[in-house]
C-alpha cells in the first residue's frame, strides 16, 4: 500500500516537473531571450529580457480595446521571467542615483507617460507583480508615438553626449530612459 502511494506521488511529481519544463521551453519560442549591453561613457549596463511579438494585437491601450498590456497596469517589460538590469558602477537613472547592482526592471505604461521602476528582488519567473516595498527607484518618463509599428519588443541604447538613453520600442510606442555615470 505504501509503495503504491509513493509511486503515485513520484509519478505526479515527475509529470508536474515535465509540464513546467515544457511550458518554460515553449514560451521561449514565442518570446525569445535577449541581452542588451552597453559599454561606454564610464557606463556598463546589461539588460536581460525576453522579446514578445506583436502578432497583429493591440499591445498598449485600454482594457476595452483588448490591449495586451493595459494602461496603468504593471508590466515586467518583456515576457517570461522578469526583466533584469545590471549596472557595474553607480549611475544616475532618470535623474536619481542608483547603486551598482542587479535589479528587476519593470514599467507601468500609460498613454502619455510611463512609470519606470527598479526593484531589488531578482530571479522571478512568470507574471507576478513585485513587492513594491523593495522598489529602489520609481519615476516617470514620457512616451513617444512610433510612426512605424515595431513587431518584436526591443531594448536598445541611444548614446547622447554624457549619457545614454535606454530605448524601449514596441508596437507604436517608444520610451527613453536616460542613464549617466554617477561621478
Amino acid at each position: 500500500m505504501k509503495k503504491k502511494f509513493f509511486l503515485a506521488i513520484a509519478v505526479i511529481l515527475i509529470a508536474f516537473i515535465g509540464f513546467v519544463a515544457y511550458t518554460m521551453l515553449t514560451t521561449r519560442n514565442h518570446s525569445p531571450a535577449d541581452v542588451a549591453e552597453y559599454k561606454g561613457n564610464n557606463l556598463n549596463i546589461t539588460i536581460n529580457y525576453c522579446r514578445p511579438f506583436r502578432k497583429e494585437r493591440t499591445v498598449f491601450g485600454t482594457q476595452e480595446e483588448g490591449a495586451l498590456q493595459p494602461f496603468g497596469e504593471y508590466w515586467r517589460t518583456g515576457a517570461n521571467e522578469a526583466t533584469e538590469i545590471s549596472f557595474t558602477n553607480d549611475v544616475i537613472f532618470n535623474g536619481e542615483p542608483v547603486a551598482a547592482g542587479t535589479y528587476s526592471f519593470y514599467t507601468i505604461p500609460d498613454e502619455k507617460e510611463w512609470t519606470v521602476a527598479l526593484n531589488s528582488v531578482v530571479g522571478e519567473w512568470g507574471y507576478s507583480e513585485p513587492d513594491y516595498s523593495f522598489d529602489i527607484h520609481r519615476s516617470k518618463v514620457l512616451s513617444e508615438k512610433n510612426s512605424t509599428p515595431t513587431e518584436q519588443f526591443t531594448i536598445s541604447y541611444d548614446p547622447q553626449g554624457n549619457h545614454v538613453n535606454i530605448v524601449l520600442d514596441w508596437d507604436k510606442v517608444v520610451v527613453k530612459v536616460p542613464v549617466s555615470p554617477a561621478s
